[in-house]
Order: C-alpha cells, then sequence, then structure tokens
C-alpha cells in the first residue's frame, strides 16, 4: 500500500516508520522542503537502533521503503491512506485538507494525528468527509503502539474499520472513540493526572522529582502492562465489584475534593522549568529523548517477549 505523510516533523518521522515497517511505501512530505531532508536523516539514524532492540527485522529494508516529495500533489499521487501532522491549529488542517481532497484519490482514506481537536471541526467543511477520520498516536507511536481512531458523525463505519486493521498491520493497537470529544481517550485521562500533579506541586505536597518517582516506581510498573480498570479487577479478593464495594467511599470522596480544589496557578511552568531544567540542562534535553527512546524501545522489546512466554 501507497502512504503518504504530510508534516515531517516529530510525529510525522515517527508515522513514516510505523507505516514502513508494516510493509508498506511511505511519501513524506512537509511545506519546509528542508523538514524531510531532517527526517529522512533521523529515521536513518533511528531504524538501526529499533533493529537492534529487536523491533524491525532489516533496518535498510525499512527505510528504502521511505521516501520524500517535493510538493503536496506528489505526496498524495495514488496513495491509499494519508496521515497529516502540521501544526496543532484547526484553521491549517482545514486548509491543508481542502487541497488533499482535491488532489488525492477519491477513495483514499484522510486521517489527522490531531491530539485533541475534533474531527467535526477539521473535516466538516469537505465534501468527501465520509472517509476521513483522527488517528491519534501517543508520541512517539514508532515505539508506543496505543492509537486512538475517532470519527465524526458523518465518518463511514467502515473507515473506521479499515483504519482499525491497517494500524493493526503495522503493529499499532489501535482503539475505538465511540464519539467525539475534546482531548480522547488518552489525553483526557493524561490530563487528569497533569492537573492533579500540577495541584500537589502548587499546594507544596510533593516536589516534582518525587511525583515523578511516585508514577515512574509506582503506578507505570502496573500500567505498561494493565490498565487501571485491570488493576483493581485484581486488587480485591472478588474482583471489581469487591473492590468498588471496599473502596468506592475514598475513591468519590477524594474525586469530591479534587474537582473542588483551587486551579493551578499559571506560575507552575516557571516553577518545574526551574526544577526539571536542573535536572536536564536545555542543551541536553535532545539527549535526554534518545535516551528516552532507547528505554521506550528496549521495554517493548521486554512487553513483547514476554507476551509470548506468559499468554493470558
Amino acid at each position: 500500500m501507497k502512504t503518504a505523510i504530510l508534516g515531517s516533523g516529530l510525529i510525522g518521522r515517527s508515522w513514516a516508520m510505523v507505516f514502513a515497517r508494516g510493509g508498506h511505501e511511505v511519501v513524506l512530505w512537509d511545506q519546509d522542503v528542508a523538514q524531510v531532508d531532517k527526517a529522512l536523516a533521523h529515521i536513518a539514524r533511528t531504524l538501526p537502533d529499533m533493529a537492534e532492540a529487536g523491533l524491525i527485522e532489516d533496518a535498510e529494508t525499512v527505510r528504502r521503503r521511505i521516501t520524500g516529495a517535493a510538493s503536496l500533489a506528489d505526496a498524495v499521487s495514488g496513495v491509499e491512506f494519508i496521515q497529516e501532522n502540521i501544526v496543532e491549529r484547526a484553521a491549517p488542517k482545514q486548509k491543508l485538507f481542502a487541497e488533499v481532497e482535491k488532489l488525492a484519490p477519491a477513495d483514499a482514506i484522510i486521517s489527522s494525528s490531531t491530539s485533541a481537536i475534533m474531527p467535526s471541526i477539521i473535516f466538516g467543511g469537505l465534501a468527501t468527509r465520509q472517509r476521513c477520520l483522527v488517528s491519534h498516536p501517543l508520541n512517539p507511536p514508532h515505539l508506543a503502539p496505543i492509537v486512538e481512531l475517532c470519527g465524526a458523525d458523518f465518518t463511514s463505519p467502515d473507515i473506521i474499520t479499515r483504519a482499525g486493521d491497517f494500524m493493526a498491520s503495522c503493529g499499532m493497537s489501535p482503539i475505538t472513540v465511540k464519539r467525539e470529544i475534546e482531548g480522547f481517550i488518552l489525553n483526557r485521562l493524561q490530563l487528569a493526572v497533569l492537573n492533579e500533579s500540577f495541584r500537589l506541586i502548587a499546594e507544596g505536597y510533593v516536589s516534582a522529582e518525587d511525583l515523578d518517582k511516585t508514577i515512574k516506581d509506582g503506578l507505570a510498573l502496573r500500567w505498561s502492562f494493565m490498565g487501571p480498570i485491570e488493576t483493581i479487577d485484581l486488587n480485591a479478593p472478588q474482583g471489581v465489584a469487591d473492590y468498588l464495594e471496599r473502596y468506592g467511599p475514598t475513591i468519590r470522596r477524594v474525586g469530591d475534593s479534587q474537582s473542588a480544589a483551587a486551579a493551578w496557578p499559571d506560575s507552575i511552568g516557571a516553577t518545574l522549568d526551574v526544577e526539571r531544567r536542573a535536572a536536564v540542562p536545555k542543551e541536553k534535553l535532545e539527549d535526554a529523548t534518545a535516551w528516552r527512546d532507547r528505554r521506550m524501545m528496549a521495554l517493548t522489546a521486554h512487553k513483547r517477549a514476554q507476551e509470548k512466554k506468559t499468554p493470558r
């Protein structure tokens, strides 16, 4: 299958590796031509690391499936799946998709990586909006398999099915967002944790460092292979109903206090930046990102190996 990546930044170049490892031809485009060259160079550096981690078999074979295009018309010519990754604002996306609709094959699936904007806003003005949906990944998608598929009321159910099959064929783990909601599922969960984290730090209950430890050395150990509903189902002798009978009043009471808590202050960004830049200076952020990616590669490889050994 021929696919197009529109927008060659961090998410776009990661999607390119996802689609290429699935055996598909990938064409990268960006309104800034230099970004395409940067993306191709980044991909060439990253794929050998993925091969070393056991996440792909042959880095060079995957790399050869990815090429750049100088024009939008060239990028979408003859494609079956289009993934957009430009700036997170509705107007530029609407403008781009108006052009894409004119240039792309009439049966090509059109998808956006937006992290929060609802598909009815992005695609509502298109004549062929029934083939459009959001495919929202976790960053970086080549290492995190989750992808949220969200259509609008006008999106054809068959498009959601086809997109899900395509994503699964590329090694992704697709979920369906049944109804439009701002932020979809992943970001609403993430933002709930962030909002509470900011409040706990701002009100002096915990440092940023200790809060991060609470997640990475606590909740994340379970959450790396179990969701929160699975977790509570195993945290009471008789399962989830037993858990809620035991702890339901506490959950509701804490929930009430969280919803009533004062909003975290605007100054929290500066406060956190001081602590984080002491830990990772700005000039080391790129190195830290590479460290994160290597850790995610190792974790993903470990999870795959364990899933093969201990099927549930």
